[in-house]
């Protein structure tokens, strides 16, 4: 039981991390599933200290990512459009055959999003989709760098009791 708890972690911790460019999956705390079902084995002993410190850094973090790209819109003149094309832009790049797709697809997504908003006022709408970009680039590599944290920590917790997992 202990070696398909530790698959499920590593397939969680897997899916936090690419959830952390996907906008369906809340990255972050997909991984702390993996650092919660890491924690369900008989072999690593339960740390509510630790479980919760990362649950509550994980939650903040996916209450930001509705927050942040959502000022950089605000910020820069953007609207509600932008904000959606963005997202839409990011999801139709995710498929591209283009290297990085995904950023161009953001970018070019909030613009045309804010071009519908308002067709007229192209250098309001680069604006406006250069500060969606802006917020939802530091959203995501906020939470790729914590989703990048917990499977640091999800290693090492598995690498100290290594023996135990496997014995």
């Amino acid at each position: 039981m202990d070696i398909f708890l530790l698959i499920l972690g590593i397939c969680l911790m897997g899916l936090g991390l690419v959830g952390s460019f996907l906008p369906v999956l809340p990255g972050p705390l997909t991984g702390w599933f993996g650092l919660l079902v890491l924690h369900l084995t008989k072999a690593v002993p339960m740390n509510w200290t630790f479980l919760g410190i990362t649950l509550g850094l994980a939650l903040l973090i996916w209450i930001l990512d509705y927050i942040i790209p959502a000022m950089g819109t605000k910020k820069f003149g953007g609207s509600k459009s932008g904000a959606i094309g963005t997202t839409v832009g990011l999801i139709i790049g995710l498929f591209s055959p283009i290297p990085f797709g995904f950023i161009i697809g953001a970018f070019l997504g909030a613009f045309i999003g804010e071009m519908m908003h308002d067709s007229k006022d192209t250098s309001r709408a680069l604006r406006a989709s250069f500060g969606s970009f802006l917020g939802f680039l530091f959203s995501t590599t906020v939470k790729f760098l914590v989703s990048l944290v917990f499977l640091v920590l999800f290693i090492n917790i598995t690498y100290d009791y290594w023996k135990v997992l496997m014995g």
